[in-house]
């Protein structure tokens, strides 16, 4: 993703803001959303797999899938 950017400096010359094509800023936006998207599943994976080390560790009955499934109905 190359395209050119345009720095908005005050009067000091301190840069206060970054102009970018409204094209090229709605391609960013829609990357950073799948970024935020596959960082979410990453934890969510991570949560479960802890989920189920922490169940494999207990010695209490583990439900199974088919009786979770079966209580929902």
């Amino acid at each position: 993703m190359k395209f050119e950017l345009q720095y908005v400096n005050d009067s000091n010359g301190t840069t206060q803001a970054v102009q970018m094509p409204l094209t090229e800023w709605e391609k960013v936006l829609a990357k950073l959303k799948k970024y935020e998207q596959a960082l979410k599943i990453k934890s969510d994976l991570k949560e479960a797999f802890e989920q189920v080390d922490i169940l494999r560790k207990s010695k209490s009955k583990k439900q199974t899938l088919t009786d979770f499934l079966n209580k929902l109905s």
